[in-house]
């Protein structure tokens, strides 16, 4: 892996309605977080749903910034999984080892947003990110890192338990076309390995953590038990979630979920 770089840290599903997002999501059993608004340079808000060392993130933008305008850019087309985020140590080092390797890194790019606490209490989220360009799109999903300076103030305990036993991320799904193509594009990006399991072709992001499988559209459908055509033909169509109970697939905003018990 890239120097820096400990495994997937979070999905990023980009909507237009924030609200009506997070109601569809705790409609399949999931906790929301107090809805959050990042920094004014960002310009963006979100919900999260957290699990012991990833997380979701409903992301939608409130006032346009330069920031934000590849979100904008994607909403404008669909709803739907965005953006994977890796973990990072270091976000400054990490934009450096990029820019090294002759790849023009946006960012680092540090901002932060206030967290409610369940005693009532308010605290403060804080993260310093960097992304690949946008060129580098992975089969049609965005790739950047996030290191979190404030863990306490994202993983609070009262928000890690979801009524639908979600417990973390096993894997993302991603549509295209060329599949082999796409794993070996992810795993030039973050210097990982990929091999081929059935039709997926799969790169591991950390031992523990979730990875990123590429297939073609009808294939994903075949395993979420959905119609083909609810699923972008390349781009993030699905997330397989371990939980602790067997739950038939759901679908929201655009992503397929899969409950995998095993």
């Amino acid at each position: 892996m890239l120097p820096t770089l400990s495994g997937l840290d979070h999905l990023v599903v980009a909507v237009r309605d924030l609200d009506a997002a997070a109601a569809e999501w705790a409609a399949l059993g999931f906790t929301l977080s107090p809805r959050g608004l990042h920094s004014a340079h960002i310009g963006s808000a979100n919900y999260t749903m957290m699990f012991g060392e990833d997380y979701l993130e409903l992301l939608g933008a409130v006032t346009p910034t330069p920031h934000n305008q590849a979100l904008r850019d994607f909403v404008a087309a669909r709803e739907g999984l965005d953006r994977a985020a890796l973990t990072t140590t270091d976000a400054a080092a990490g934009a450096d080892a990029l820019r090294a390797r002759g790849v023009e890194a946006v960012g680092p790019v540090h901002f932060s947003r206030p967290v409610p606490l369940p005693d009532g209490s308010e605290t403060e989220a804080r993260f310093s990110v960097f992304r690949w360009p946008v060129s580098q799109r992975v089969g049609g999903l965005g790739i950047f890192a996030c290191q979190h300076h404030t863990r306490d103030a994202v993983w609070v305990p009262s928000l890690q338990t979801h009524a639908n036993g979600a417990t973390r991320i096993l894997r993302v799904l991603v549509a295209t076309d060329d599949p082999a193509g796409g794993a070996a594009a992810l795993a030039s990006a973050i210097d990982g390995a990929a091999h081929q399991n059935g039709d997926l072709h799969v790169v591991a992001t950390a031992p523990g953590r979730g990875e990123i499988a590429f297939a073609p559209r009808d294939v994903i459908a075949r395993l979420a038990r959905c119609d083909a055509a609810a699923l972008p033909r390349e781009g993030g169509a699905a997330m397989v979630l371990g939980t602790t109970s067997p739950r038939p697939p759901g679908f929201a905003s655009g992503v397929a979920v899969i409950f995998d018990p095993a």
